[in-house]
């Protein structure tokens, strides 16, 4: 039988750390060949856009299948998890949650390995959903003491701090400017400058707060200043899915002030095929388009748990 997880029965088994550790572990499997990821297919038709992403982990023994549908209303996720022994179906999740923690335990792991060590002041710009677990994830690798928060919203982003400052227990302030901070990106609606800049973590993109799922999907659209992508430490999480997706470094590399063999992933600096951050002067920049052998790592552990803890509903197909 399948195994019917809610948004509920997800929040009820992962944690922050737990999907931190997961995520870190399914980047190793890209940096050592372990794994196979497809990048994400779009299918678009007038009233909305499908979203289809799939990987493999045989190291686990599941294959997992991530889709969703943005329309002019909303956007819903749903994952399949099959037995790649057995060929069966072996859970359907609600996967917004799922999706949520490993895009910001993403940004954790990439701090982890491009980051100062003794990195203790985060800013971060956008107030939205994927950034409530950009900062968790963060504060768990470094010791953070020192948040800053900037949305264009003023009211969203005095809201925001209020609520990250009771769960994390660090104060969040919300300031005025996005100058001045090195930064974990949430969103951005247009480009960020290089000044000041350390450590850069991008994932998601909106063009402004009033504009509807449809418009946020535009694989030109760039966030970065093309002075800062020029002078960092690039990486990825997917090479392929970013020539594809990635607006910061199409612009430039098209512009030809940069060039993709300049571009690594985050998986060879996990495993140490590749180094990151050399000079404590060194700007390093990590663009996030999200994998599905994040989406299977983290999902096939949620399924587990699941059983163990028998949560969730068992179904017929």
């Amino acid at each position: 039988m399948t195994l019917y997880l809610t948004e509920s029965d997800v929040e009820r088994i992962l944690t922050m750390p737990d999907a931190l550790q997961l995520t870190e572990d399914a980047f190793q499997e890209p940096g050592r060949h372990a794994a196979i990821n497809q990048p994400r297919q779009r299918v678009r038709v007038p009233s909305s856009i499908l979203h289809v992403m799939s990987a493999g982990l045989p190291t686990r023994g599941y294959l997992g299948l991530k889709y969703y549908i943005s329309s002019r209303l909303r956007t819903r996720f749903w994952f399949h998890l099959l037995d790649a022994r057995t060929g069966d179906l072996v859970a359907v999740i609600q996967a917004d949650r799922v999706g949520q923690k490993r895009t910001g335990a993403a940004s954790g792991v990439a701090t982890k390995y491009l980051a100062r060590a003794d990195a203790s002041v985060v800013g971060i710009v956008g107030a939205g959903w994927q950034a409530e677990s950009q900062l968790p994830a963060v504060c768990l690798v470094r010791p953070i003491c020192v948040i800053k928060c900037y949305s264009r919203d003023a009211a969203r982003r005095h809201t925001f701090a209020q609520k990250m400052s009771a769960q994390l227990r660090i104060q969040v302030r919300a300031v005025d400017s996005a100058r001045k901070m090195p930064c974990a990106i949430a969103t951005l609606s247009s480009p960020l400058r290089a000044r000041a800049i350390r450590s850069c973590s991008a994932s998601g993109s909106r063009r402004a707060r009033t504009s509807t799922p449809l418009d946020r999907i535009a694989p030109k659209r760039a966030r970065l200043t093309i002075v800062l992508v020029r002078s960092a430490f690039v990486c990825v999480d997917s090479l392929e899915q970013a020539r594809l997706e990635v607006g910061d470094l199409i612009a430039p590399i098209e512009r030809g002030v940069s060039s993709w063999t300049r571009v690594r992933e985050l998986g060879e600096v996990v495993v140490g095929k590749t180094g990151g951050r050399v000079e404590r002067d060194d700007i390093t920049f990590f663009k996030s388009v999200g994998l599905a052998v994040e989406d299977v790592a983290v999902g096939a552990w949620v399924y587990e748990r699941a059983r163990e803890r028998k949560i969730g509903k068992e179904i017929i197909l």
